[in-house]
């Protein structure tokens, strides 16, 4: 294995998954605020589970996101 291509692969996927999930939650956030689903003061519980095919991981995450 190559650790370098490996490092840099691996950076590459996590940063996509960050700026993607991010964008993908701020929107959903503004759109339920806009539409009344959301009033904008609430802690919404959040998780993510990641999978890796070829390795048999699967490993979750879970949060809260405070909206103020």
């Amino acid at each position: 294995m190559n650790e370098d291509a490996f490092n840099m692969a691996l950076r590459k996927f996590l940063k996509q998954v960050g700026v993607t999930s991010q964008r993908e939650i701020e929107q959903a956030v503004r759109d339920a605020i806009a539409d009344g689903r959301l009033k904008g003061d609430e802690t919404l519980p959040a998780k993510v589970v990641l999978t890796v095919g070829g390795i048999d991981l699967e490993h979750e995450i879970e949060s809260d996101i405070a909206l103020k």
